[in-house]
């Protein structure tokens, strides 16, 4: 049969099973929006054979695709399929035909990597055995898109993606970022109607009730992660003078601050808030000694950063006078009754964090190797869902000693790896260190009260950060 098919038979078979594989799909497909992407995906090879011809045109794609494009509307996971996932799929395929341009990577950051995505796919199993096949799926599914941010930091780091610029990819990540942001300001405002499923946040004001700013996310908390990475990253650029060098002007640089900042207010999360508070705590604290051995600079630039403040919470106040009073009220609220309501401060959270402690004291041989991945919220173990919010607490119980031990692993390997970078005398490996120093600082805290592992649309664009800084430079053809 293959000798019967010539080149110019091949022409015209080809394309005839194409299209009759894809009418056969069409028939299949039950739902409108599957007819839909069908339809879609002959536009998407060109474009992927593309992608996939270079060696590092996949990135730039799939950071703008994570961090500005929706879900899509199809009826597969709990926030619907994101095209960055297949953008990450084409990545792992332009690294597996590309062996050469790999080097092997040394260092305590990459082993905390792969030590933590191990340890997570290791525990798939006992998904299985204590919540079924079905949720072992979903964890595993899980593990893999956390994967993703690990597959692009060895990719930059000691793969063909060494190729790229780096001021070019950090420029592209300031202005992907600030664009997210914005649509999220506009989608607070014009309350779009949502693309995909989407977690119901909303605020209750007296003139209405209001969907918490979530951009192109599935929830606000992934939103405000984003906004605070992406001020911090700002506020490193401004104290290290580094805006021209990256090709930013001064006032590209304000304007993103400010529409980042709304974004993070609009978002209505506190634990970002608290991390930005740290983050910028921490750069100052670090760069201290280079602004002339003295702290004026630094109170200038402090004061400079409350002015920006001030400035977001003015103009959010002549927009959205309710929501702004309702969000001054809540953080005042928080800092009064932290102590003698704990509980409601924290949105109920010690409720689920007794419940889980409780088990742990009952089951304390869970410990050893878990519940599996990220299944608090899906197994029965508890007669009902539980979200732990808390991201040292959920590894414990769904990875045991080991996924807790690795987690802290990798906050010391992350601290120590950008604090070098930060003293480096290259100024773009400076810059990464201390974005990723101060801004990991802030993580530390708020893992306390949130899941952030799960946020895996910003964890590649936070991990590509220091593997920029401390990457290979051995030339890549």
């Amino acid at each position: 049969m293959a000798e019967l098919l010539t080149a110019d038979r091949r022409r015209e078979v080809i394309p005839a099973l194409l299209a009759g594989s894809l009418a056969g799909l069409l028939a299949l497909a039950g739902r409108p929006q599957l007819h839909w992407a069908l339809l879609a995906a002959p536009a998407c090879v060109p474009a992927a054979c593309w992608i996939v011809c270079g060696p590092a045109r996949w990135i730039p794609a799939f950071l703008m695709a994570a961090l500005l494009l929706p879900p899509l509307p199809l009826p597969w996971g709990d926030s619907g399929v994101h095209p960055s996932a297949a953008l990450a799929a084409l990545g792992v395929w332009a690294g597996l035909v590309r062996p050469g341009l790999w080097r092997v990577p040394s260092g305590l950051l990459p082993l905390a990597l792969v030590t933590l995505f191990f340890i997570l796919l290791l525990s798939v199993p006992a998904a299985a055995i204590h919540s079924g096949l079905t949720q072992a799926a979903g964890s595993l599914a899980r593990v893999g898109l956390f994967g993703i941010g690990v597959y692009l930091y060895f990719y930059v780091f000691c793969g063909p993606g060494r190729i790229l610029d780096r001021a070019a990819l950090l420029r592209l990540i300031v202005r992907a970022g600030a664009a997210s942001a914005a649509f999220a300001v506009l989608d607070f405002q014009f309350q779009f109607p949502a693309p995909a499923r989407f977690a119901e946040q909303f605020v209750w004001l007296s003139s209405g009730i209001l969907r918490r700013a979530q951009g192109v996310f599935y929830e606000a908390s992934t939103l405000a992660t984003l906004c605070a990475f992406l001020l911090t990253l700002l506020a490193a650029i401004a104290l290290l003078r580094m805006a021209a060098p990256l090709g930013l002007s001064r006032a590209a640089l304000i304007l993103a601050a400010l529409i980042a900042g709304a974004a993070l207010v609009l978002s209505f999360s506190r634990a970002a808030l608290v991390n930005l508070a740290i983050a910028l705590a921490a750069l100052l604290a670090l760069h201290r000694s280079r602004l002339d051995v003295s702290w004026k600079p630094v109170a200038r630039i402090a004061a400079l950063a409350l002015l920006a403040g001030a400035a977001v919470l003015a103009g959010l106040a002549w927009l959205a006078p309710d929501f702004t009073q309702a969000y001054l009220l809540r953080l005042a609220w928080s800092g009064e009754f932290f102590f003698s309501e704990p509980n409601l401060i924290l949105s109920r959270r010690l409720e689920s964090w007794r419940l889980l402690a409780l088990f742990i004291q009952q089951n304390p041989l869970t410990l050893l190797s878990g519940i599996g991945y990220k299944t608090l919220p899906y197994t029965e173990h508890f007669g009902r869902p539980v979200v732990a919010d808390n991201m040292y607490l959920s590894l414990l119980l769904e990875t045991g000693i080991p996924g807790l031990l690795a987690l802290l692993l990798l906050h010391a390997a992350v601290l120590s790896e950008s604090y070098r970078q930060a003293r480096s005398a290259d100024s773009l490996t400076r810059l990464c260190g201390t974005a990723i120093f101060a801004f990991w600082c802030g993580e530390l805290v708020q893992m306390g009260s949130g899941d952030v592992l799960t946020y895996w649309r910003i964890l590649p664009v936070i991990f590509v950060v220091p593997a920029l800084g401390a990457r290979d430079e051995h030339p890549v053809s």
